[in-house]
């Protein structure tokens, strides 16, 4: 497994044009530590879009959805800094899924990642868990240039809660359903196995699927002795 627990936060969003400057400042020295100095949070990764869009793709990993849903985090969501209550209104085009990690394999992270977000009918949704956890993603993630294949499946009633954070933004959040992310060494490898995953996605009755590919830009990691 190469996601660091079995709960996620995936976050998707453009920022206002005046906004930037002021943003990496404030998730570099202020929300990332902040948020993976929260019990059962293990690292935060930030992405800048080099296909599609949003422009920005943020990924939290927890030990477990347990510990989404649990008072550390819901209380520091409901308790932004003063910093954070002037850097959210500018997120805009914000996509967020608190998730089920379902299934994680690969050596490690890779510096490119390609994020698809799309929905199965809930008819299909047991045989499409069944395939894609049995029998379509582990080859994917054995792919050359190819380091990690994932599934997350959103947690609607958890991610919708309301709390002070969220109700800061200026627009309305959406929240995708099916989330799968393949990490790997450059565009041209996760593009490869995106193509390869979408095939596979057509007969499960999956949506098409929005897709982005990012670039890593900052990692913060929970360890004593150092960020990252």
């Amino acid at each position: 497994m190469s996601l660091a627990g079995t709960g996620a936060v995936a976050i998707w969003h453009d920022l206002l044009p005046d906004a930037t400057e002021d943003f990496y400042e404030w998730h570099n020295r202020e929300h990332m530590p902040e948020r993976v100095g929260i019990p059962g949070f293990r690292r935060g990764r930030r992405y800048i879009a080099i296909e599609g869009a949003p422009k920005y793709f943020n990924l939290y990993e927890a030990d477990s959805p347990e510990v989404l849903s649990g008072g550390d985090y819901v209380n520091r969501l409901n308790a932004p800094t003063d910093w954070t209550k002037r850097v959210v209104p500018s997120f805009k085009n914000v996509a967020r899924s608190i998730c089920r990690v379902v299934f994680s394999s690969g050596v490690g992270s890779g510096g490119t990642i390609l994020t698809m977000r799309f929905d199965i009918p809930a008819a299909n949704r047991a045989r499409a868990i069944e395939a894609l956890v049995g029998r379509i993603l582990s080859p994917l993630s054995l792919r050359n240039g190819i380091s990690g294949a994932h599934l997350c499946l959103a947690d609607e009633a958890i991610s919708n809660i309301e709390t002070s954070e969220k109700n800061a933004r200026a627009d309305t959040t959406l929240v995708p359903t099916w989330i799968g992310l393949l990490e790997g060494n450059s565009v041209r490898d996760v593009r490869a196995a995106g193509h390869a995953l979408v095939s596979e996605l057509q007969p499960l009755g999956a949506t098409s699927p929005e897709i982005g590919i990012y670039t890593l830009e900052f990692t913060r990691l929970k360890t004593p002795w150092s960020a990252g």
